[in-house]
């Protein structure tokens, strides 16, 4: 049997904000394998996370395979948009679910795990954001797609250019995409394509320039769609998981740790020589040229009755 064995590795997750997503399916699988895991979560969303964990909201999800629960050596707020300090508008600086909060910016929470811990193994990219996600691309604005731009993809760039100096040669960077950069999904607006076809195109790149600096690793899954809280803000996520599941090779509804177990895999030493890669798990979605279920593929009513 092939045992992923992660203990000794030391994992960074950036996006954790709940239970439900492919984020903590992913610490999940991590620490699964013996992974020691570090939490970014967003600022504003920072204090609740940590409230619900220690009240134990989470626990039933936080349950390992022995029984123990799932821990988090430490959560550190993060606000991905933000490089620096002088990069935080003084809006934002003074907003109730900031202003009693510091060092969250990308470069800070890079310098603070480099203090606490000296190094880390694993970083993983789990974060997306665009205020207009719910706007056809057409009727989006400069800033809600530029916004999309930079929450979800140079966040990537930012990241690994801060966190890269501090991961050991052979490190894991994986990140989250979505079948809509290369194909026409109606409804996912307000740049969100346009973010994750360059996520996908930064992740060969940056596995060239990483490889050969760091030598780390570099690549993104492509998620089929889950039922997740963020998910939801897209406003048509239902319609989405009966369209894979009517659609998909495999017919039936995808679970986050269909997502994480294979991103346990990517981040061990098994998969040293896979980078730069998008790795498909959505149960053979994107593989389809056309929709079985639709009208036209049916026979006709004279074609069933000849």
């Amino acid at each position: 049997m092939l045992n992923i064995n992660l203990k000794g590795k030391r994992a960074f997750i950036a996006g954790i904000g709940d239970d439900q997503g492919y984020g903590w399916a992913i610490a999940k699988a991590l620490a699964e394998c013996g992974a020691e895991i570090l939490v970014g979560t967003w600022t504003p969303i920072m204090k609740i996370f940590s409230m619900s964990l220690a009240s134990g909201k989470f626990d039933e999800s936080r349950k390992l395979s022995n029984g123990k629960l799932m821990e988090f050596t430490k959560i550190y707020p993060l606000d991905a948009t933000f490089d620096t300090m002088d990069d935080v508008p003084e809006d934002i600086r003074e907003h109730k679910r900031y202003k009693d909060c510091s060092g969250y910016t990308i470069s800070e929470v890079a310098n603070a795990v480099k203090k606490d811990f000296g190094t880390i193994d694993i970083l993983v990219h789990s974060l997306a954001n665009a205020p207009e996600v719910q706007k056809p691309l057409l009727e989006t604005s400069r800033k809600g797609y530029l916004a999309a731009v930079s929450s979800s993809s140079y966040s990537l760039v930012s990241l690994l250019a801060h966190f890269g100096p501090i991961m050991n040669p052979e490190g894991s960077v994986l990140s989250l995409t979505f079948m809509a950069s290369e194909k026409i999904i109606p409804g996912y607006g307000g740049g969100m394509s346009s973010a994750k076809a360059a996520l996908e195109s930064d992740t060969r790149t940056l596995a060239w320039e990483a490889g050969r600096k760091w030598g780390i690793r570099v690549n993104t899954i492509s998620a089929g769609p889950l039922r997740s809280r963020a998910a939801k803000a897209i406003g048509f996520i239902d319609r989405m998981i009966d369209y894979s599941t009517a659609n998909a090779p495999l017919s039936r509804e995808l679970e986050a740790l269909d997502v994480g177990y294979p991103a346990a895999f990517i981040s061990s030493p098994y998969a040293a020589a896979i980078t730069g890669t998008i790795i498909y798990i959505d149960h053979g979605l994107h593989s389809m040229g056309v929709a079985p279920d639709s009208p036209t593929l049916q026979p006709t009513a004279a074609a069933v009755t000849s």
